[in-house]
């Protein structure tokens, strides 16, 4: 607003890419089906080592502050857990001890370069197929069979269960207590994401723990919220200076079905269809930041950023809850994404947008292989625009 009061174009232009002090500057490296790191499975120790501080270097080189590190893919472990076999990414072998503490290493290389290091778990998912004959023989899916539903072909622990909430809590747990992690953050999968013709088969915990909810969606979304206000206790307890984060799906609901939701036609809606009252979580400020999936461009009509960004800086505004948008770096370039992802421009123009909404604190890119990739140059013009000064740590 307002006539600019004289400013030149050129300091307009700089106080426009700013980067707020304490901005976080992350993004995620993600290890389910080897998706980023280790590049392949069956590397030697010492390879997969150098590759994990490769996508450090990474970090550092492209000005970034934070790495999200995912240290639990498939209800399996990236440290020596008691809770939990190795996880498969490594070795190609569930169970297998690689010979090394990635976690550890992670924590304590991102720490020597200024980086921060959020330990990204998924708290309910065990396997990307439905054999749980393919899970190593001490898993816990396999010693407790009736804590797993099969569905659209991958294995889910049942969120309806108290003794899966406090499973899975003690399994991630574990590693906010040995390591000086700086975050837990979660991702977008609460309940799975539906597919057509397909129903999450939890009829006997529901009728064995339902009882006092109006339906079976409130009670699933009441088994979430446990989960997520159980955690935040539990990390407070454990290593009250670690942060909790949560990176949802970017659509709470479309306003056609709530007048609190967002300006969208988003054919999934996190609080109807995954359960998870994200804009509760902010609003009651049980997590201390959110990060939601804003993987879409500018002007995209079913589910446009530059209407998303308005809608959750509200949400943030006035809670203690940080927020920060995720960015869908891999899209850049893709030539089955829209034209606006085409232009090496697109995801500048994201944080120029965002920066006009104080409530955004930050912003986490999608993801390290393409980080250091950099198909069209997105990224170096990101840096270019907004990353100019050397980062400052997160806070």
């Amino acid at each position: 607003g307002g006539g600019g009061g004289g400013e030149s174009g050129a300091s307009r232009r700089r106080r426009r890419h700013r980067d707020p002090a304490g901005a976080l500057r992350g993004m995620w490296l993600a290890t389910v089906a080897n998706r980023d790191w280790p590049s392949k499975p069956g590397l030697t120790a010492a390879a997969q080592r150098a590759e994990l501080l490769g996508h450090l270097d990474t970090a550092v080189e492209r000005r970034l502050n934070a790495v999200i590190f995912q240290v639990r893919p498939t209800a399996d472990a990236l440290w020596p857990s008691p809770h939990e076999p190795w996880a498969q990414c490594l070795t190609g072998v569930q169970g297998k001890d690689p010979g090394w503490d990635p976690l550890g290493t992670a924590v304590e290389e991102a720490h020597a370069r200024g980086l921060e290091l959020h330990a990204w778990f998924n708290p309910y998912r065990v396997a990307n197929h439905t054999d749980p004959a393919r899970l190593v023989a001490s898993h816990p899916a396999r010693v407790h069979p009736d804590w797993v539903v099969p569905y659209g072909g991958k294995l889910y622990y049942n969120p309806g269960l108290p003794e899966v909430r406090a499973f899975v809590q003690d399994a991630m747990l574990d590693a906010v207590k040995k390591y000086a992690v700086d975050a837990v953050h979660w991702d977008d999968y609460f309940y799975p994401y539906p597919v057509a013709g397909q129903s999450f088969d939890d009829d006997a915990a529901y009728a064995a723990h339902g009882g006092q909810y109006p339906d079976r969606a409130a009670w699933r979304r009441d088994n979430i919220d446990r989960l997520v206000r159980e955690t935040a206790a539990r990390i407070k307890e454990a290593r009250p200076a670690a942060k909790f984060g949560i990176s949802p799906f970017g659509v709470w609901r479309n306003a056609a079905t709530d007048p609190l939701g967002s300006d969208t036609r988003g054919g999934v809606q996190t609080y109807d269809d995954l359960h998870a009252d994200t804009r509760k979580w902010v609003r009651e400020n049980w997590i201390d930041y959110i990060c939601p999936q804003l993987y879409w461009n500018i002007g995209f009509a079913a589910a446009d950023y530059a209407k998303l960004v308005p809608w959750w800086a509200s949400v943030a505004e006035g809670t203690g809850t940080k927020l920060y948008v995720g960015e869908a770096l891999y899209k850049a370039g893709d030539p089955a994404q829209p034209t606006a992802w085409q232009d090496p421009a697109e995801l500048s123009k994201h944080l120029t947008l965002a920066a006009g909404h104080p409530q955004v604190g930050g912003h986490v890119f999608f993801s390290a292989k393409e980080v250091a990739a950099d198909r069209i140059g997105a990224m170096a013009r990101v840096v270019a625009d907004h990353y100019r000064q050397p980062t400052e740590p997160a806070r």
